[in-house]
């Protein structure tokens, strides 16, 4: 795969990385079901031998099994050592509460846990998770902490997730972003008007998760199937996944395999591509279950859709809003 310089690093990634957030398995309030670690180590290797350089994972993924598995994946792997992003900001107690917590103190205990968790002497790229409520002064003491971690060498680079372009204009008045996390796909859309411009303008990386709407878009999902989503699954009765959003979104799915069978591709590859084709966005996070879901979508980035199929995706999109 060909590669793109992420905002104002030295890192050279691919339009496609692998996403960690389901691999953490059980335990945790954003579980996606039960997960085989012997199935994830598998998708991660596959996806590497795709030619995916880059890894995306957080401490909070299933309350750190995530960074875990990442670690023993790659302890395993003979292959080029690909980059490893984490994130910080989200912490649990003993009985699996999650809350956000952007201190200096506790973003260095989190930072010492990500290091061995992960078997890594530095991290390449550190985010913070989430912002703080608005107007807090923990966003300020959060972002100069990352930049202290940057300065003695922990990490490589620092970047943010789900900042709005407020929160990006006062971590950029501390030091320099180095890339935002947004949600992004045909189903969320929401970024298109203010926070992609922005990143594009100030040359912030833009690397966008959930592009296949968790799930949503592989081609797989139907209704029977969200209807059976486990009740350990975030998934399960988001709006997302029932009425009436769910037959709109599966319409969208129909039109996307079109565009996928002239491709001889599959649907999610489309979704994916879809988000890659916007100029700010310079990767996309994509979550893999197993080796055969790896070979499924890591390919995404390979894919060129004409001007005219992202025009006939958005004809449909703006017809089936109406």
């Amino acid at each position: 795969m060909q590669t793109r310089k992420l905002g104002n690093s030295d890192l050279h990634i691919t339009p496609v990385g692998y996403g960690a957030w389901a691999i953490g398995g059980l335990g945790w309030q954003f579980a996606w079901g039960s997960q085989d670690d012997n199935d994830s180590i598998a998708a991660i290797h596959r996806s590497l031998e795709l030619g995916v350089n880059w890894i995306d994972t957080a401490a909070v993924y299933g309350l750190g099994h995530s960074e875990e598995v990442v670690a023993r994946a790659l302890k395993a792997w003979r292959g080029p050592r690909p980059y490893v992003f984490t994130k910080c900001g989200l912490r649990w107690d003993a009985a699996g509460n999650v809350q956000k917590v952007l201190s200096a103190d506790s973003i260095r205990v989190e930072i010492e846990n990500s290091l061995r968790r992960l078997a890594v002497d530095v991290i390449d790229l550190y985010q913070i998770h989430w912002p703080p409520e608005p107007d807090s002064p923990a966003l300020e003491e959060g972002w100069s902490t990352l930049a202290g971690l940057k300065r003695e060498g922990k990490v490589r680079w620092i970047g943010v997730s789900n900042f709005d372009v407020q929160q990006l204009r006062r971590a950029q008045a501390i030091a320099p972003v180095t890339s935002l996390q947004p949600r992004y796909s045909l189903v969320h859309r929401e970024i298109e008007d203010e926070i992609l411009p922005c990143c594009l303008h100030e040359g912030i990386g833009v690397i966008v998760y959930s592009p296949m709407a968790s799930g949503l878009l592989t081609g797989a999902m139907t209704r029977e199937r969200a209807a059976r989503l486990s009740k350990d699954d975030w998934r399960r009765g988001h709006p997302d996944f029932t009425e009436p959003n769910l037959s709109r979104n599966l319409a969208l799915v129909d039109r996307l395999r079109e565009i996928a069978e002239r491709h001889n591709r599959f649907v999610g590859e489309v979704a994916i591509a879809w988000t890659l084709h916007h100029p700010a966005v310079t990767g996309a996070i994509v979550g893999a279950r197993n080796a055969r879901q790896a070979e499924q979508v890591m390919r995404a980035g390979e894919l060129r859709l004409t001007d005219a199929e992202v025009n006939e995706i958005e004809a449909f999109f703006m017809e089936t809003a109406a």
